[in-house]
């Protein structure tokens, strides 16, 4: 009764799009999910009918294999949801990526100029020296100059992993700040044109949130004849050598033994590596405890209006708060608040278990967020209703400056096992998007049915799906309207 073909540890968005690949072929693999709802941070929250999200979520993806398993799971319960995201910032918008125009217009004359002619100094440096940056700060100041990086990126880096700019790694800002360019911004004002890259227009969203996704997959995987277990929280991983032989969970309470030929782990890494049994050299285990995360809640808040502002999230860049994101539900999807007269807006809480935020009570949070929202001007007080709290721990893994060594030792040893692959966010420590933590729940899947694919060396640019030089854009709309 519990031995199966396939083991996947957790429910997410790898774990599930792992098992649905394997029924799709016959294969019927068991997914323990130690949570009570599956999507794991992808997952859809409810709050007397309110639905929110723990982050947002878009479906947007360069990557085929993934759109194609979004479309046949959902088919015609996605919606087209248009795109808007800004930052906040001395209370007015600014574009997001940051665009000279509007920068110019909110900043003024004087502003906008120093951080122009900051920009042309450290390019004047940079021809000069060529730097090797090493740092998020570094990398930043290089590409755009030091006043722009003090003004947008400073304070909104910190409030989201919790150290200073010149502790995170460069590779940080290489792979999240994309196609921004200050001087092709200067270009397009000055002469109209512009091949920089741009941000998409709009997105598939699924009707009742990214949950929905989520739960259809576990229905469809229990449907096919394998099996989705909440309430089912891995305790050991026993190994002889280089192979898993069996799984010790406490499921529903009741602790079980499970066996299987092949195991994929989307757990937090440091997890999976503290219940290997026999543990594993100190070397691995030392490297484990050097890797950060940092966690995350989210203060949803019930307004009495129906119309606040029409962005998706803004982005809060002022030091005078704590928030650093808030979402606005409505505009992802009306069916995710029950009233249309009223709003459900999500205050986004950077933060680390057992700090001075995560620490709070849900009355003080509630309080907070509500002090801030009318702090910043964005809703008067009399208008907030009710709220309640979500907490997510390991939300993001951390990019500090050793990260990547402590990894490399990490990925070395479990590269090791025969019989034991690592998937997701968490399951490879990488802070990746939902449609790259799939294609390597996909190439598990393939090799689990005798493909070989290096999962370590999926290509995240591959998978970034917001962004598209000019090109790509007209190519992905005539295919669109090729019914492709």
């Amino acid at each position: 009764m519990n031995n199966y073909p396939v083991v996947i540890i957790g429910a997410g968005p790898a774990g599930l799009t792992t098992a649905y690949e394997l029924v799709k072929q016959g294969i019927k693999p068991l997914v323990l999910e130690s949570s009570d709802k599956v999507g794991g941070i992808a997952r859809t929250e409810i709050y007397k009918d309110y639905r929110f999200d723990i982050g947002g979520h878009r479906f947007f993806t360069k990557v085929g294999e993934v759109n194609q398993i979004w479309q046949e799971i959902l088919k015609d319960d996605f919606i087209k949801v248009p795109r808007l995201s800004r930052i906040y910032y001395q209370d007015k918008f600014f574009d997001y990526p940051l665009s000279f125009k509007n920068t110019l217009s909110n900043l003024g004359l004087i502003s906008s100029g120093l951080i122009l002619w900051s920009y042309l100094k450290a390019k004047l440096i940079a021809a000069i020296n060529r730097p090797d940056p090493q740092t998020f700060e570094e990398w930043v100041t290089h590409c755009f100059g030091e006043r722009l990086y003090l003004t947008f990126f400073k304070t909104y880096t910190e409030k989201v992993w919790g150290i200073p700019c010149n502790k995170i790694q460069a590779e940080w800002a290489k792979q999240r700040i994309k196609g921004m360019s200050l001087k092709a911004a200067v270009f397009n004002l000055l002469f109209g044109k512009s091949k920089a890259k741009s941000l998409i227009k709009e997105f598939d969203y699924p009707i009742l949130g990214p949950g929905m996704m989520w739960e259809r997959c576990q229905e469809i995987v229990d449907d096919k004849g394998g099996e989705v277990r909440l309430h089912s929280k891995v305790i050991k991983l026993e190994r002889e050598g280089n192979r898993i032989t069996k799984i010790i969970a406490m499921c529903d309470g009741q602790l079980t033994e499970i066996t299987g030929e092949h195991y994929v782990s989307s757990m937090p890494i440091t997890l999976l590596l503290e219940r290997l049994d026999p543990a594993p050299p100190e070397t691995v285990l030392q490297a484990s405890r050097s890797l950060s995360y940092r966690d995350f809640l989210i203060v949803s808040l019930i307004v009495d209006a129906a119309d606040l502002f029409p962005d998706n999230w803004i982005y809060i860049h002022s030091p005078d708060v704590k928030v650093g994101r808030i979402q606005n539900f409505k505009n992802w999807s009306p069916k995710m608040v029950p009233d249309a007269s009223k709003t459900c807006l999500g205050m986004e809480y950077f933060c680390s278990e057992g700090d001075e935020i995560w620490n709070l009570s849900d009355t003080e949070l509630l309080d907070l967020a509500s002090r801030e929202l009318v702090q910043l001007g964005l809703v008067p007080a009399k208008v907030i209703e009710d709220g309640t709290i979500i907490r997510q721990k390991k939300a993001y893994p951390v990019y500090d400056r050793d990260y990547a060594k402590h990894l490399k030792v990490i990925q070395e040893y479990l590269e090791g096992f025969d019989n034991l692959q690592t998937v997701g966010r968490n399951g490879m420590h990488r802070y990746n998007n939902q449609d790259h933590s799939m294609l390597t729940a996909i190439l598990a899947a393939k090799n689990i049915m005798g493909e070989k694919h290096d999962l370590w060396d999926v290509n995240t640019e591959r998978s970034y799906h917001e962004e598209f030089t000019t090109e790509e854009w007209q190519k992905r709309k005539e295919t669109e309207s090729l019914g492709v």
